[in-house]
């Protein structure tokens, strides 16, 4: 047998599993997150159902520091909150480390709060992540295209909404125009 027709058939046989992309397009334009569903299930799952219902569309990263990260998925330009499914498990020790471009979930300081809202890593924000007893925040995936598109967002000027009590601000919203499954 061949060396050609024997990886051929050896490809056949194994199955590819494809992790499950999702992509976003901004008002800044198109970025792609492709999640971990394996390392963190719960995450994933929840993340995609705001997804497939469709709620992410018209929300806004609300809070964008540079150096650091940008939020959004909780809020619309209005900077009302929107609904919520019940908050989830933290699975912030998973394995995956709040690095450089990865994509995790916002919560309050109660670790099992998680809803919504997520956030994108500008740099290794490893002080987010899980250590010993003290729980972290859950990465569920990283951008795997289109990271300029979250960097460019770190370029527009922010403020203080004081009506709403919210820092770091977009002056200019950068809002979620869609959101779709790539594949599944």
């Amino acid at each position: 047998m061949s060396r050609s027709l024997f990886a051929l058939l050896l490809a056949l046989a194994l199955p590819v599993s494809a992790a499950t992309q999702v992509q976003f397009s901004t008002s800044q334009g198109e970025f792609v997150v492709e999640l971990n569903e394996e390392k963190a299930p719960v995450t994933s799952q929840n993340f995609l159902r705001y997804v497939e219902d469709g709620s992410y569309v018209g929300t806004v990263f609300h809070r964008v520091i540079p150096g650091f990260m940008a939020q959004g998925g909780g809020f619309d330009k209005e900077l009302a909150m929107r609904p919520t499914y019940a908050p989830i498990q933290n699975e912030s020790g998973n394995g995956l480390s709040n690095d450089r471009a990865t994509i995790a979930m916002a919560r309050t300081q109660a670790p099992d709060s998680a809803t919504r809202q997520f956030y994108i890593n500008y740099s290794d924000n490893r002080f987010l992540n899980a250590r010993g007893n003290r729980p972290g925040y859950a990465v569920f995936g990283k951008v795997v295209k289109g990271f300029s598109v979250i960097e460019k967002m770190a370029e527009i000027p922010t403020h203080t909404v004081r009506s709403k009590g919210m820092k770091d601000v977009p002056q200019q919203p950068i809002v979620i125009t869609a959101v779709k499954i790539l594949n599944k």
